[in-house]
């Protein structure tokens, strides 16, 4: 009987309401323990969260050092007399007190172990902080077995236009993605555009890049109900998550609104739906829902698991991204858009990661700013519906491509080679 492998996880956070980040990592934590790995988790989420059947430890933050001081006052400071310095100290130092402190913390837990010897060692972060990455830099002594999960472009200014923008500290931030691509053994991405972009950036990713999804997520909902404006009969286009403002909804509600123009008996049973919390949108979407009640904008954070159940259950799932040339992110709802297994409205740029894996002959994509195809796409739907009433995505490849069964085969054939 093979060795069962070890693998410790050092993680930003565990908790799946803070960000799509964090629901990724524990997909991806949850599919490793049902592939038969040995995991151990180490989380930065600061409060007690367990996963089932999996070793889940919580890291203290280190409250009695310099840097934890200096954090604070620096808080202070700019809650008191209403002066940031969080710019000019990360121009001098890269990133902030805060951030130095979290990864002291992370280093002292993670020297404790003693009774764990992993064969691999996995950073998963979320956002722009990468502090389990910054952690494990300063442990030369699991370079070997450390692999640096990049969950997106960094830092900021290597951003695809129009999300690039240039931090303060940027110099600083580039030699920390540098170093991270000379000293993990390994480095592993969710899609392969962004393997390739960061790649132009950092040859090293090239050379010790693997491409690991997103992954499909096990979530019983047979308890939870819908909310009132959600009948899984009707036609539902569903659109789950923050509207960041490069991706823009506008021409999306207005080839909605003219499908129903051209359609008004669809009124009775159709509905664009938005979930997702404040945004810079929020405003405009609120006076749009107000002149056509078959747009539903969600006024609050909305539970995960009750917009899983929602997407499992719509007619229509809708990825939305930024108007760009290229969009090399995986999207998190994109394994949970699959796991549905309803078609999925792509509106995006051709050269995309999403696009790339539903197929160059997959139909239902749009540029997003394509009205007359987008109100096209909307109708060719519709008529699918009112045949069927239950259309299928019918992408099997893609939910093995995202499986625990692929995630087994890629890791194992890792550690079998190293061994070898």
């Amino acid at each position: 009987m093979p060795i069962q492998k070890k693998i410790l996880v050092v993680v930003e956070s565990i908790d799946v309401e803070d960000s799509s980040g964090s629901k990724a990592n524990v997909a991806l934590i949850q599919n490793l323990h049902k592939a038969g790995f040995e995991l151990r988790v180490y989380h930065y989420t600061l409060k007690e969260i367990q996963l089932p059947g999996i070793t889940c430890v919580a890291i203290k933050e280190k409250r009695w050092s310099t840097l934890f001081f200096l954090s604070r006052m620096e808080r202070y400071i700019r809650f008191l007399f209403k002066i940031s310095l969080s710019r000019p100290l990360e121009k001098i130092f890269g990133f902030s007190f805060t951030l130095f402190n979290d990864r002291n913390s992370i280093i002292e837990a993670l020297r404790k172990i003693q009774d764990f010897n992993p064969d691999l060692v996995m950073t998963l972060s979320k956002g722009g902080s990468f502090r389990p990455h910054h952690s494990l830099l300063k442990m030369p002594e699991l370079h070997k077995k450390w692999m640096a999960y990049i969950h997106d472009p960094y830092p900021m200014h290597l951003y695809p236009r129009p999300f690039a923008w240039v931090e303060a500290g940027y110099y600083q931030k580039w030699k920390f993605i540098r170093d991270i691509s000379k000293r993990a053994t390994y480095s592993a991405f969710p899609s392969k555009l962004l393997m390739d972009w960061m790649g132009s950036y950092y040859p090293g990713f090239l050379k010790s890049g693997m491409i690991i999804p997103h992954q499909l997520i096990e979530l019983s909902t047979e308890e939870v109900g819908f909310p009132n404006y959600f009948n899984p009969k009707d036609f539902n286009l569903l659109h789950a998550g923050t509207l960041l403002e490069p991706r823009n909804p506008k021409i999306l509600v207005k080839a909605f609104q003219m499908f129903l123009e051209e359609h008004p008996e669809a009124k009775l049973h159709s509905k664009l739906i938005f979930l997702g919390g404040e945004n810079v949108f929020s405003p405009w979407l609120k006076n749009q829902a107000n002149q056509t009640k078959e747009l539903e904008v969600s006024e609050a954070y909305v539970h995960f698991i009750n917009v899983f159940k929602m997407q499992q259950h719509a007619a229509v799932n809708i990825i939305l991204e930024a108007k760009s040339e290229i969009s090399p992110f995986l999207p998190g709802k994109f394994p949970h858009c699959v796991q549905a297994d309803k078609p999925i409205l792509l509106l995006g740029p051709y050269y995309s990661e999403s696009h790339r894996l539903l197929g160059d002959d997959y139909i239902y994509w749009s540029e997003n700013d394509d009205v007359e195809k987008i109100v096209k796409l909307i109708k060719h739907l519709y008529n699918l519906y009112l045949q069927n009433g239950n259309i299928k995505l019918g992408k099997p490849e893609l939910k093995e491509y995202l499986s625990e069964c692929y995630l087994k085969e890629i890791i194992n054939k890792l550690l079998i080679n190293d061994c070898n």
